[in-house]
């Protein structure tokens, strides 16, 4: 879309579409980072994709279109190869006599238009849309898995009778095929279930596990014996577990996927892990932190020493967030050192040891390790037992800002566990900076958000009345919340995403007092609260208020 960000910022000041303080920083920061303020906005739930769209098409004197809300006929579809639909970043989305109706992020490109005429022989009329509404419309390029796999599964099935190998094409098809929709879909891990008939294909998208396809049985051993050969694992153990990782290489992105085969009942099970590098790009604001959390959690990060501590269950977000600051505070002059189990995103200028078992390579021997090799800061993936904890907070106490996880439900519950893993008082007070804890939420789809009125009386039999006054009125009656209805690019679900509420709890000289008497979780909790901390559950609340989410995903999150 071809518009100046200093345009862009002044059509967005005119129609009073976002506060002017927010615009500014969205501004200053594309600005900063030569980036489009249209991308920026977006990314930051400021304006609507669409929204924003519409806005430069109006200036720009062209037809808006959102691809979202239009069937494309296949045969239109594919008038432009998926490769040129992808470069020139257009999409033939209907055609009639006047012509081929083409959506383009600039449809001033005339280039495209002249070569897209002269290719099919009728006129081109150009729509504008926006990136976001090509790359899920490149999506229906795409068949289905299933009819995806209805050609090489028959062809398969015969061979797999006859004893085929895993290195036969239609096995490498399946696997690769399997990798390259859940990437497409962003699904975060891939499931493969042997059952006593079928192998069920699974992913976990937004948190959420999705049955997708059922592989005939025959083809199981094969899939198994292909993926043991890519992760370089021994194809003649089927009775003891394996870890792996292999890497491979969509479009320009390359994506680490880490295997883990157990043996069950009905054969073995392989769970992979895509790590995607989109995900290690996000900020602390893109994962959730926001307004005063954030503040609180740039003071305490920028100290030359202490403990921050990442708390919650696993699958929570807590490594994500530690990777957030450590992208942070990954300066050249700064000698940062982590001990993980496992690696899961290799970070450019950080010494990331791997912790191994078999060569008694423990979270404590890692670290004391580390502690020789005259690190600034130190990130241990988690706070497991008493040697590891003793070995932390000692740390932190010398110098070394340490960052960590803890298992535990919320923040103020991580300074009594330290107690129970025998670490004294004193030391945990003068060690432990603040405490995040966190939990996931999908975020409600931005294509397809839809808001309705439901009463404050219905809404106290999900939240405490006293939550209901603090966040939505006491004297409001009705009260405007949002959801997605479900659309092509959510998978009809409503929800695209996630984003974390969070409760950050600043150690205070308060909490300290607290922490050398033993006090229990609840009043540190109670201490926190009047000292400001904003729970998970109030955190998710304010998302629900702006959009972000729904009632349903806090109190899933929250109660879990």
């Amino acid at each position: 879309m071809k518009i100046s960000n200093q345009k862009l910022k002044l059509l967005v000041q005119e129609l009073d579409l976002v506060p002017q303080e927010r615009l500014e920083a969205a501004y200053n920061y594309a600005e900063k980072n030569n980036r489009p303020l249209a991308e920026v906005l977006a990314e930051s739930d400021l304006i609507s994709d669409d929204h924003l769209g519409q806005i430069i098409a109006d200036e720009l004197k062209y037809d808006f279109i959102d691809l979202d809300k239009v069937a494309i006929p296949e045969e239109v579809l594919n008038l432009i190869p998926k490769v040129m639909a992808k470069k020139q970043k257009v999409v033939a989305f209907d055609r009639t006599e006047e012509g081929i109706k083409l959506a383009m992020v600039n449809p001033g490109n005339l280039t495209v238009i002249n070569l897209l005429e002269k290719k099919t022989g009728q006129p081109i009329i150009p729509y504008l849309t926006t990136e976001m509404n090509i790359e899920s419309a490149l999506a229906k390029y795409q068949k289905g898995i299933q009819r995806e796999f209805a050609d090489i599964i028959q062809e398969n099935i015969s061979q797999a009778k006859k004893g085929a190998k895993a290195e036969d094409l239609p096995v490498i098809k399946i696997v690769d095929t399997i990798l390259e929709y859940a990437y497409e879909n962003r699904a975060s891990d891939i499931h493969i279930e042997p059952g006593e008939e079928k192998t069920l294909i699974r992913f976990r998208l937004d948190g959420i596990l999705h049955d997708i396809i059922y592989l005939p049985k025959e083809l199981n051993d094969l899939v198994v014996t292909r993926i043991k050969i890519m992760a370089k694992l021994r194809t003649d153990e089927h009775r003891a577990a394996q870890d792996g990782k292999i890497r491979v290489k969509f479009e320009n992105e390359k994506v680490d996927v880490r295997i883990s085969i157990v043996p069950i009942v009905e054969g073995e099970k392989i769970v992979m892990r895509l790590l995607s590098e989109r995900n290690r790009q996000l900020g602390l604001e893109d994962l959730g932190l926001n307004g005063e959390d954030l503040v609180k959690l740039k003071k305490e990060y920028t100290k030359p020493y202490g403990m921050i501590l990442a708390t919650g269950p696993t699958g929570s977000g807590k490594s994500t967030t530690l990777y957030a600051i450590l992208k942070i505070l990954n300066r050249r002059e700064v000698n940062i050192s982590t001990i993980e189990d496992p690696v899961e995103y290799d970070i450019e200028g950080i010494n990331q040891i791997q912790v191994n078992p078999k060569t008694s390579l423990t979270f404590a021997n890692g670290l004391r390790s580390i502690l020789r090799q005259d690190p600034d800061i130190i990130m241990v993936g988690e706070i497991r037992d008493e040697e590891t904890a003793d070995m932390a907070i000692n740390s932190a106490m010398t110098g070394h800002l340490v960052l960590s996880t803890l298992h535990t439900n919320d923040a103020p519950t991580a300074l009594p566990r330290f107690l129970e893993m025998g670490m004294e008082p004193f030391l945990i007070a003068s060690t432990v900076n603040i405490i995040i804890a966190q939990r996931l939420v999908r975020k409600n789809c931005s294509q397809c958000i839809v808001s309705e009125e439901t009463s404050s009386e219905q809404l106290k039999t999900k939240f405490s009345p006293t939550l209901i006054d603090k966040y939505f009125g006491p004297d409001k009656k009705n009260i405007r919340i949002y959801h997605g209805k479900g659309c092509q690019v959510c998978g009809g679900t409503g929800y695209s995403g996630r984003v974390g509420i969070f409760e950050v709890l600043v150690v205070s000289e308060a909490i300290r007092d607290l922490i050398m008497r033993r006090a229990n979780a609840d009043e540190l909790r109670e201490q926190a609260i009047k000292e400001g901390m904003r729970t998970m559950i109030e955190d998710g609340i304010r998302k629900v208020l702006a959009g972000v989410t729904t009632i349903e995903e806090v109190l899933r999150a929250t109660r879990e």
